[in-house]
């Protein structure tokens, strides 16, 4: 690998950008061909960007500049990578692509600052992050998913009617504790002028999928309850 620090500082740079545009078209080309929304000029034009600010910041001011450059360049692309986000209702996407881009600007960053053999190591890197682990990810996913296993927010549901809301939040409560599963607070939901919905959300990160069922069977069959069951959602 050369040494940059010798040449002129107009070659200098234009190697800088060179290594950042063939660097930034490797993480690049990879997206795209995964068809991901941020694909191959979306990745060389960040690494590019980051390259050519660190450069500048060099050229100006030596590595204090560079230093103060590297800093704004990693929170513009994190400004950046939120536009690729995008929720749909409880699942959220762009997260890789977001995560991916950071690391193009990182490659940029490492090319500006004279370091290309660094570059390079973080474009591997990056490389084997978005395709060799990828085997690994599809085998968990495809792996049967226990309760008990899992970390995750449980929610169990009650319907019943608005009089008798406050006699059956007791009863849900105390059900729930007898069973070891204590309970951080309990919303009441209207569902129109005749029934509410009270959601009780466990303190419990891991269940036992049997325990609950049995819990909310007794409770169905409870008076006034006209429905009961439960529910998991992702853990923050």
């Amino acid at each position: 690998m050369i040494t940059l620090t010798p040449l002129p500082e107009t070659i200098n740079s234009a190697v800088s950008l060179v290594v950042a545009f063939g660097l930034g078209t490797l993480i690049g080309a990879e997206r795209q061909y995964r068809q991901r929304t941020a694909g191959l000029r979306t990745a060389v034009l960040v690494a590019l960007g980051a390259a050519a600010f660190v450069d500048l910041g060099m050229r100006l001011t030596g590595g204090e500049g560079a230093t103060r450059t590297v800093a704004y360049v990693i929170s513009g692309i994190g400004f950046l990578g939120a536009g690729v986000i995008m929720k749909e209702g409880m699942n959220v996407r762009g997260l890789n692509t977001a995560a991916t881009l950071w690391c193009s600007a990182a490659v940029g960053a490492f090319a500006g600052a004279d370091l290309p053999l660094e570059a390079c190591f973080v474009t591997a890197a990056v490389l084997a992050c978005n395709t060799l682990l990828r085997p690994l990810v599809n085998a968990i996913n495809r792996a049967p998913i226990r309760e008990d296993q899992t970390e995750a927010t449980y929610e169990v549901q009650l319907t019943t009617t608005p009089e008798a809301a406050g006699p059956t939040r007791d009863l849900l409560v105390e059900r729930l504790e007898a069973a070891n599963y204590p309970v951080s607070g309990v919303e009441v939901v209207e569902r129109g002028e005749e029934s509410v919905e009270l959601v009780a959300t466990l303190l419990a990160d891991t269940v036992e999928s049997r325990e609950l069922d049995a819990v909310t069977d007794a409770l169905a069959r409870t008076p006034n309850v006209r429905h009961a069951t439960w529910s998991a959602r992702a853990a923050d």
